[in-house]
Order: structure tokens, then C-alpha cells, then sequence
């Protein structure tokens, strides 16, 4: 069995398996010996920015001299990237011999995709002896698969309205299952989250006796300046302040991430008696690459691929592109999965748009390029419909021109779709 085949098995096979709960998690977890419970280290929720403190945590670890491991999802080109060992993906020829060596538990416990996913994740982790573990949530946190492993350090990101019909209606019912990671005792790192949802969490946090550090209580970031380059920020907690540290992930809100990041691996280099060292901490930073976070694919034209997938992640998205282009409009490549606000998404995408070019993405869940169309085009802006994301990418690069900014999103499905397009181009 090789990649392809492999991949089109597991999806074919596992993906309609889907279902919130941890029971046959844990079963299949115990015929495989319980590999988590080899595993140490941080487990990261959140509607939006998670992936970013998970990539920045691992760059924080690999600076400090420690060999982490990194599980993330979902994958924009590639299965492997959601396997990540001391900085480098895993083979697909390490994956693939676990797989088959446990397929007949899988099937007896009816294991989903992300399932088999995680399961495999925290096989590659305890084999490897990583240290530490960075597990990123999938879906909510409570009944997600990941949630059977007990981190140091666990944090939650930002609640926002996502998932609505699986994980509720509100952003209070949302935080109740983001604080589902909450692990009796355990440190809980907090980043912007509104008031009331996070009541709900601080409340869950009590029960569970966790200690919280909260942003703008405990630790504290502060924007120096915001760009293509990247964002600049100063951090302080508790007697570690580090002014002017430079990313080169772009946007505000990643100066948020990323002072969470810090505090996380503090917490954590406190507990195993890690030196901390500040230069460390901007070098790091300073390397953290994400994907399809706010990325800059090429030059004139410019192209942005980000991978913002609901309301709140396209209002921070717009946040950062007034800042950077103020009083500009943009070109839009935009497709949206069908489960999302996608009217919202795009009444939100119109406002700094002069173009949106839609179409819809591989995803089986994604809109259709007509209704994209027709929701974008009540807001009186030019827009074109495309058979796939690739002609809709193309045609936006045509019209552009040397000077011209594209910035292409709406679902990590169109980002990598995108990517994968530039990179043929190339």
C-alpha cells in the first residue's frame, strides 16, 4: 500500500465514522498500551490560533534544546504534516507500518479518521520518547480524541462561534467544550477570550483546581509594530519581560498566540527546571513558521493564503489587513464550506474587497461557487465564479498586475489548494 492508496483507504473507510466520544477512544487506546500515557507535555484548544501556538511552542522547545514532537490538524497538502518529530515531518514509511499493524483494532472499535489519526500520533510520540508532546484539539475538547492525554500545560486560544452543530449555539456552551481539556491541577494558559465565555471556563478551571494565567492579568503582550515582515511585540510574566521580540507571522492577534506560547513553555520549563533564556525565546520566534497563517506565497503580485475559517478568524483577518493596507482594496480568492457563515464570512471579505473570485474547494463539505456568488455579490462587489480554486487563483493572478495584493482563504481546504497551485506554477 503506498501513499495515495493509504490515504484514499483511511478516507474512504474511516472518514464517515465521526462521532463525539471518548468511550471507543479509550478502548482502542488501551488494546494499543495506552501510548499516551508515555507522553508529557501541552495540549492546546481554541476556536482559532491554536496551530500557531502549537508551532511556536515546538520552535520554543527545539531552541531550548529539547526533542518534541508535533500533532496538528488538519493537513493542507500533505498527510504527513500532521506528524512532526524534533522539527521534521515523519516518513509516510513510519506512518503506514502502524496502520496496518493495527488496522484490525481500528475496525473493531470503529475507529474515525482523526481517531486512527491521533491514535497514531501518540504511537509515533511514545516510540520516538518525545519531549515533549504538543497535541493540538481537533474538534471542541471534551469528548475530542485527543482529550485522553494529560499534558503539563494546556491552554485555550480564543472562543468564537464554530462548529455550531456540533459543539452548540453559543459561545458559552462553545467554552464549556474547549474547557473540557481542563485536567485536575493543571496549569491552564488563557488568551483573548470575551467575558463570558470566559466565566465559563475560569468556573470549570475551579472545579478542577487548575491554576490560570490569563492575558492581560498574568502575562501581558504588547504590539510594537505589525507588517508583512511580521508582528513586533513586548512580553512580560512574572520577572521575565523580553522587549521587542520579532515574528515573522503576521497580524495582532499572533502576538496574542504567541506571548501564550511563552507562557506555556514557561510553566513547563519551570516545572522540569529548564534555564529560560531570552535569546532563545527571540530566535525561536523569529523562525516559527505556520502554513497558511497569514503566509506571503510570492510578490508582485503579492499573494496572502490564511487560513480563516469562520467569522471570527476572517474579523481578525481584516483587523490585520486594514492595519497593513489601510484605505486599500484587495483581490479575494474565497472558498467557504458550506457548515460555515459563509454570508457573514463574505459580507465581512466584501468590505476591503475591489474582486472576490470564487470557487469551491475539494472538500465534500465545501459551498458551491453559485451560492458563494450570490452571497458575495449583494454587497455590490464585482465578483466571478470558478470551476475550481486553481482557475479562480489563476484568473486573480492575470488581473492583478506587478502592484496588485491577492489574499486567498476562507477554509484551510482553498489554502492548500492554493499553495498546491503556486508551487506548480513554480
Amino acid at each position: 500500500m503506498q501513499y495515495k492508496e493509504f490515504l484514499d483507504h483511511i478516507y474512504a473507510r474511516y472518514s464517515g465514522n465521526v462521532k463525539l466520544e471518548l468511550d471507543r477512544m479509550e478502548g482502542l487506546l488501551k488494546d494499543l498500551g495506552s501510548p499516551q500515557q508515555e507522553l508529557n507535555g501541552f495540549h492546546v484548544a481554541g476556536t482559532n490560533g491554536k496551530g500557531s501556538i502549537c508551532a511556536a511552542l515546538e520552535a520554543l522547545c527545539l531552541a531550548h534544546g529539547l526533542y518534541p514532537g508535533l500533532n496538528t490538524s488538519p493537513h493542507l497538502i500533505n498527510y504527513t504534516e500532521r506528524f512532526r518529530i524534533n522539527g521534521k515531518e515523519v516518513d509516510i514509511e513510519d506512518i503506514l507500518p502502524l496502520f496496518l499493524k493495527y488496522e484490525e483494532q481500528f475496525n473493531r472499535w470503529g475507529a474515525s479518521f482523526f481517531e486512527i489519526t491521533t491514535a497514531i500520533a501518540f504511537m509515533l510520540f511514545a516510540q520516538a520518547k518525545v519531549n515533549p508532546a504538543i497535541i493540538e484539539v481537533g474538534l471542541g475538547g471534551r469528548l475530542d480524541a485527543t482529550n485522553l492525554f494529560v499534558p503539563d500545560v494546556a491552554a485555550i486560544s480564543t472562543i468564537g462561534l464554530d462548529h455550531i452543530k456540533t459543539l452548540g449555539g453559543s459561545m458559552e456552551i462553545i467554552a464549556a467544550e474547549k474547557a473540557g481539556i481542563i485536567k485536575e491541577g493543571i496549569p491552564l494558559v488563557l488568551g483573548d477570550i470575551e467575558e463570558n465565555p470566559r466565566q465559563v471556563i475560569l468556573a470549570v478551571a475551579a472545579q478542577k483546581h487548575a491554576p490560570v494565567y490569563r492575558i492581560n492579568k498574568d502575562w501581558q503582550v504588547k504590539v510594537v509594530s505589525d507588517g508583512t515582515a511580521g508582528v513586533c511585540f513586548d512580553y512580560a510574566f512574572d520577572d521575565l519581560k523580553i522587549d521587542g521580540i520579532k515574528a515573522n507571522l503576521m497580524g495582532e492577534h499572533q502576538a496574542a498566540n504567541l506571548g501564550q506560547s511563552i507562557t506555556a513553555f514557561v510553566l513547563y520549563a519551570k516545572k522540569y527546571g529548564i534555564e529560560i533564556e531570552p535569546d532563545k525565546i527571540r530566535a525561536a520566534l523569529s523562525k516559527v513558521a505556520w502554513a497558511g497563517r497569514m503566509q506571503v506565497l510570492r510578490l508582485n503580485p503579492t499573494v496572502i493564503v490564511d487560513g480563516a475559517h469562520n467569522v471570527h478568524g476572517v474579523k481578525a483577518l481584516m483587523k490585520t489587513l486594514d492595519k497593513v493596507y489601510p484605505d486599500r482594496k484587495l483581490s479575494f480568492v474565497v472558498s467557504i464550506l458550506a457548515d460555515k457563515d459563509y454570508p457573514e464570512m463574505l459580507r465581512l471579505i466584501c468590505t476591503k474587497a475591489s474582486k472576490v473570485y470564487v470557487a469551491q474547494n475539494k472538500s465534500d463539505r465545501a459551498a458551491t461557487a453559485e451560492k458563494l456568488r450570490a452571497a458575495a455579490a449583494v454587497h455590490n462587489v464585482e465578483t466571478q465564479a470558478y470551476q475550481d480554486v486553481a482557475e479562480a487563483y489563476h484568473a486573480a493572478l492575470q488581473e492583478a498586475g506587478e502592484d496588485g495584493v491577492i489574499v486567498a482563504g476562507g477554509s484551510l481546504y482553498t489554502v492548500g489548494e492554493v499553495i498546491l497551485a503556486s508551487i506548480h506554477d513554480a
